[in-house]
């Protein structure tokens, strides 16, 4: 996940999680085993006691197997797998194996500790396959079955769009994750942005990184990489969620932490923003001529800050007067952050990067 799209103004619509998907995919394969039938529209039930109702968009029978497919809908969110067909294959098993796991074409296999995985399991998250396993023992118990069955899911074309998501970095090979732990998606909650940041430090954390680099964006994961040489194991695509990053990191402390963003974005966290985000927080024109005033600039330059339309604008005027505006909001950033951290033994340091990827101020821990 790269960027999110603009949030409409009517009111937003709620969808589904690939994880609700997989396991009323499940339930209906499962019950046309046992039945014959496929129940379409199929109803299970969410950890927090919904019961929607969800219709068939595939089916089929053999004696020892049946599989079923539904569409994800994720309502108004800006999900990557809106529209994605997410199918499951149920087939028979032996006696009091329980319900296994397989990942299918377009669902990935963890390869890489952190995650709530172990390496080699399918990506089916640990919420998931507890609703998948209670809607089989659900059907079991009706129909008088064990419920010992190997379920296989699936989503065609998953292989590509997780190339639009962080499984890659995070060591998801083949596919992509299912996911939710509620089974709804909430629009534009960035609930699934934020799950990747905690998973991008566990991943980090797990591979024994020293230092995480956190960047707001392409430009200054770049500048990131270049400074200290870190793998895709100790990067975090950050984004505009400066919070979601420094509260995990409170209780999952690293050793060190470097957080990279153009000069706006972090002019905003200097300000004590954790939101970055354009439409939840601003940058304050007053704030930057103070900075100016407090680094010796002149009364014409105080006026054109508090008179510019943009944050690289003042920085531009900083430029021209000598005088280092982008160090001084690289300190300010570096001081909401280790705020944020609490008592979290993390040394933090900051990195400002202009728009050609050049870094104009730091702030060491």
């Amino acid at each position: 996940m790269r960027a999110m799209a603009p949030k409409p103004k009517r009111a937003l619509r709620r969808g589904w999680t690939t994880g609700a998907c997989a396991a009323a995919a499940a339930g209906a394969a499962y019950a046309a085993l046992l039945t014959g039938r496929f129940p379409d529209p199929v109803t299970i039930r969410l950890p927090r006691g919904q019961t929607p109702a969800f219709a068939l968009a595939f089916e089929h029978l053999e004696a020892d197997l049946a599989r079923a497919g539904i569409v994800k809908d994720a309502g108004d969110d800006p999900d990557v797998t809106h529209g994605a067909l997410v199918i499951a294959t149920v087939s028979r098993a032996a006696a009091g194996s329980g319900v296994t796991f397989r990942a299918g074409d377009g669902v990935g296999t963890v390869t890489m500790p952190g995650l709530p995985l172990a390496p080699g399991e399918p990506a089916i998250n640990p919420v998931p396959r507890r609703m998948i396993a209670e809607t089989i023992a659900g059907l079991a118990a009706a129909h008088g079955a064990a419920g010992d069955v190997e379920v296989e899911i699936s989503i065609p074309g998953g292989r590509a769009l997780a190339g639009r998501t962080w499984n890659p970095r995070l060591g998801i090979v083949g596919g992509l994750s299912i996911l939710g732990t509620t089974g709804i998606v909430t629009p534009y909650s960035c609930a699934a942005w934020i799950h990747s940041i905690h998973r991008g430090v566990d991943v980090a954390r797990a591979a024994g990184s020293p230092l995480i680099g956190a960047a707001t964006g392409r430009t200054s994961e770049l500048a990131l990489r270049r400074a200290f040489g870190l793998p895709d194991t100790a990067i975090v695509d950050m984004g505009d969620f400066a919070g979601g990053l420094l509260k995990y990191l409170r209780r999952h402390a690293v050793p060190r932490l470097v957080i990279a963003g153009g000069f706006a974005k972090m002019t905003k966290l200097a300000q004590g923003f954790l939101d970055l985000h354009s439409g939840r927080s601003a940058v304050d024109f007053e704030w930057l001529a103070a900075r100016l005033a407090g680094l010796g600039a002149p009364p014409s330059a105080l006026a054109g800050a508090r008179a510019a339309n943009t944050a690289n604008e003042v920085l531009a005027l900083a430029a021209a007067e000598r005088l280092d505006l982008a160090g001084a909001v690289a300190d300010a950033a570096r001081a909401t952050a280790r705020a944020a951290l609490g008592p979290a033994a993390v040394a933090v340091g900051t990195l400002v990067v202009d728009r050609r990827g050049r870094i104009v101020g730091r702030a060491d821990g």
